[in-house]
């Protein structure tokens, strides 16, 4: 296979993003909720995590498929990968397990690693790009 890591991520991605998706239709079904969010805690957990995931994962899935093409360092596309679905595990965690006073640390933690991700893969891009334009 070509692009491995990305296939992995993407694979990894897409399973937790189709259980996300049956969850979310099943509290819809639970609180006979078509469309929105209503005032249940769980369906709004469920659509959230869902949303979320599909807002940050092709954009990170992209940015390793390139950077891969572009035969960046494999073990660090695996680490990055890594560190990435950790994120998105705690994000999930977090929002699925809410407290009073503010949002759970692994929802904070999961937000943070995901953004430390994006802005490393943005990063690495940008200098791999550097080097072939200039």
């Amino acid at each position: 296979m070509t692009l491995p890591v990305t296939a992995a991520l993407a694979a990894a991605m897409g399973a937790l993003l189709l259980l996300l998706a049956i969850d979310t239709v099943r509290q819809r079904f639970r609180t006979s909720t078509a469309h929105g969010l209503s005032e249940d805690q769980r369906l709004t957990s469920a659509s959230r995590s869902h949303g979320n995931l599909a807002e940050h994962a092709p954009i990170v899935i992209i940015l390793v498929g390139l950077l891969e093409l572009s035969q960046a360092n494999h073990m660090g596309l695996m680490i990055v990968s890594g560190v990435f679905i950790l994120g998105r595990m705690l994000h999930i965690h977090g929002l699925y397990n809410p407290k009073e006073g503010g949002p759970p640390l692994t929802r904070a933690l999961g937000v943070i690693l995901t953004w430390i991700v994006l802005a490393a893969l943005i990063g690495w891009t940008l200098w791999l790009l550097k080097g072939h334009l200039g």
